[in-house]
């Protein structure tokens, strides 16, 4: 299901600037080669993930999801000087791409890859994050949210990719595995005191959250 008519994409990709252009042949091959090419963030997201990034001067990011690399170096776009990148992938070949692709980068010095489970390392790396993308297996999606929304700064963001799932979400009656928790996800951080988010139809949806102050 498209959300935004494909004609609208297309004009919203051609006036927007964001995007880091020595990104486009990574962008393309994942497109051309990979099985699940799908995966990849848009690369409009993906400017808009460097923009983001940029606006926040983060420290510390963390992304759930590298794939193969694209949205890790888009966020990396906004690091601060002496910033570190932590990008967890659970497929070893994804990973291995994904490194592949940050040995291209000014900031590779800086970007961190961590292969396996996330639920597992993210406690092993005794951060506080200022950004933190998540854009992994759907349905850990609450369980990544509540092992991070403590570990994030008071002034940090988190992202969430894929809220609206295909359009799935907005059927009477949701069927699908990865629909279901995503709906039970934005249910989760509706209900949620703690935090005010919004929820932006980019692609397959964006969640915005932060910590109420």
């Amino acid at each position: 299901m498209e959300f935004i008519h494909p004609l609208a994409n297309d004009y919203a990709q051609k006036y927007s600037s964001s995007t880091p252009s020595y990104l486009k042949p990574l962008f393309e091959e994942t497109l051309a080669t990979h099985a699940h090419a799908h995966l990849q963030s848009s690369w409009t997201q993906g400017g808009f993930l460097s923009f983001i990034s940029q606006l926040v001067q983060p420290s510390n990011i963390l992304e759930i999801g590298s794939f193969t690399g694209f949205s890790a170096l888009c966020l990396a776009e906004g690091l601060k000087a002496n910033g570190e990148l932590h990008t967890i992938e659970l497929r070893a070949e994804d990973a291995k791409k994904a490194m592949t692709a940050f040995s291209t980068s000014p900031k590779q010095h800086q970007l961190h890859m961590h292969l396996g489970d996330a639920k597992e390392i993210i406690p092993t790396l005794d951060k506080k994050w200022d950004l933190v993308f998540i854009d992994a297996d759907k349905t850990s999606y609450i369980e990544y949210y509540n092992l991070v929304l403590p570990l994030l700064n008071e002034n940090g963001l988190m992202i969430v990719d894929n809220v609206l799932f295909h359009g799935e979400v907005l059927e009477a009656n949701i069927q699908g595995k990865s629909a279901k928790a995503i709906q039970a996800f934005n249910e989760h951080v509706k209900a949620d005191e703690k935090t005010a988010q919004v929820l932006l139809t980019i692609r397959d949806g964006l969640t915005l959250i932060r910590k109420k102050q």
